[in-house]
């Protein structure tokens, strides 16, 4: 294997939404102690650790002499009995330890059993090295890794296997605590934290392989999750039409247009037909747009003028609002407007652009889908801990908010976060929000709730992708692969 990341999550566990948990550091250091205080004795579980550490080295790398960088923790303790096993399998293996581990503790069992060579921990040892295990600092690191072990584990002239995260990636935030090294691979353990899905964190960690060592999953009944790791599982999609559907039974979307950008609303109406709504209004601003929009998909119903007429007729109780619309008080009172009349309402583009700097116009929405920039613009700046941004947005507005991104987060007013991490490069390219704001709103109007449907619309948007081009895939190309994206959801 080579020193290139993949980003890939090797996971068990299927798609059931106790495997999708993600633990931050902190809940994983209580979901231990849960499961010791249970009849589980740590030697045990660092042993099974460090078992699954040695065997992941065996899978992805050749018998190269092998250099494991140990810390004084736990981590450190998983090292030394990865290193005994390897050394056991006739592999070449030195340690290096950066601190003694505390006299009495389960690291320190552990580096007793160790009796194969002790080098310096030293930048020149682990250039020599053609692998090195990066055990030295886990998770819940409380500092910047600085000094002697960045040098270090920057002078590796191999490739790197963390254990449980490159030392010095925040197992919270994925962000990067002074310096990280680039790892080939990372070993885990029981559940992923989201700093193995959030960026950088993600990248850092090469391939991410989840090992179950023997904790019980009730431990989770002891140390509930917030946040989950967005695939099916986490949330069941509308049930496809049967014998006695109709396509009120499926809803009705409306979605403002736009004058200019006409565009936008035609992409996101078309993804709404295809993930499953079973009427689907543009109401136009005026004639001449309206008679664009006339030109287009023939299934879609066009209508002129402002929401009120519309708000009449109870059955459009969902509205989307905001691709193509453009930045002037028109929108934030249209938006307003739709609200009050205790519509469900999702929010983009165009309407965030219109709340810059006053979140509280966007109360009441049903769901907001920010990218980072508007996401600064209406609610300052996402710092380094998008989670926490995201959940604060969240319950500041009573909205579903899915912060678009490579690592897309998406927060329920209650705390909940979902983070996706599907979703590949080629949806960098314009119309795709649109087509996710789309989707988000046909779900909602088939009755699932804000969060669920923006968890659902994110996954879907990026399989959908995963299914397109390869290369120069377009917003439309999305289109083509969401019905059969649906299909495997719905079997997952």
């Amino acid at each position: 294997m080579n020193a290139q990341c993949s980003g890939r999550v090797d996971a068990p566990g299927g798609g059931r939404a106790d495997a999708l948990a993600l633990l931050t550091p902190d809940e994983m250091g209580r979901a231990d102690a849960a499961a010791i205080a249970g009849g589980i004795p740590g030697p045990v579980l660092m042993a099974a650790a460090g078992r699954a550490v040695a065997r992941a080295a065996r899978r992805h790398f050749r018998a190269v002499p092998t250099l494991v960088l140990a810390g004084p923790g736990n981590n450190g303790g998983d090292g030394y009995v990865a290193a005994r096993l390897l050394e056991g399998w006739g592999w070449p293996v030195a340690v290096a330890a950066l601190a003694p581990p505390r006299p009495g503790s389960d690291a320190a069992a552990a580096a007793a059993r160790w009796h194969g060579p002790m080098v310096a921990f030293a930048p020149e040892r682990a250039a020599r090295a053609g692998l090195v295990i990066d055990a030295v600092f886990g998770a819940g690191l409380a500092r910047d890794v600085d000094g002697l072990a960045a040098a270090t584990l920057a002078a590796s002239g191999g490739p790197i296997l963390a254990v449980d995260v490159p030392s010095g990636l925040d197992g919270a935030t994925g962000g990067v605590r002074g310096y990280a090294p680039q790892a080939a691979a990372t070993v885990t353990f029981f559940r992923l934290k989201p700093g193995h899905l959030l960026l950088p964190g993600r990248a850092l960690c090469g391939e991410t392989v989840l090992a179950e060592i023997g904790l019980p999953a009730a431990v989770l009944d002891a140390v509930p999750p917030r946040a989950w790791r967005n695939a099916p599982g986490l949330w069941r999609l509308p049930d496809a039409p049967g014998p006695a559907s109709h396509k009120y039974a499926r809803g009705h979307l409306t979605i403002l247009g736009g004058g200019a950008m006409t565009g936008a609303a035609r992409l996101a109406a078309a993804a709404a037909h295809r993930t499953g709504a079973g009427l689907v209004t543009i109401l136009a601003p005026d004639a001449a747009s309206a008679a664009i929009y006339r030109s287009g998909d023939p299934g879609t119903i066009v209508a002129e003028g402002a929401p009120a007429a519309l708000l009449a007729d109870a059955r459009r109780q969902v509205w989307l609002a905001g691709p193509g619309l453009p930045l002037e008080p028109a929108t934030r009172a249209a938006l307003r407007t739709l609200v009050d009349a205790g519509r469900q309402v999702v929010a983009d583009a165009g309407a965030l652009a219109a709340c810059a700097g006053d979140p509280g116009a966007l109360a009441g929405c049903a769901v907001l889908t920010p990218h980072a920039g508007e996401f600064e613009r209406v609610f300052g700046p996402v710092g380094t801990d998008k989670p926490a941004a995201a959940r604060r947005a969240a319950a500041a507005t009573g909205a579903a908010v899915l912060l678009k991104g490579a690592d897309t987060v998406i927060a329920a007013p209650d705390g909940r976060v979902a983070v996706n991490a599907n979703a590949p490069p080629s949806l960098a390219t314009g119309g795709t929000g649109d087509v996710l704001a789309g989707i988000i709103a046909a779900l909602l109007a088939q009755g699932m709730d804000g969060f669920g449907a923006a968890c659902a619309g994110a996954w879907l948007q990026g399989e959908a992708a995963r299914r397109g081009p390869s290369a120069g895939l377009v917003a439309a190309d999305l289109l083509n692969s969401l019905s059969s994206t649906m299909i495997a959801a719905r079997g997952a």
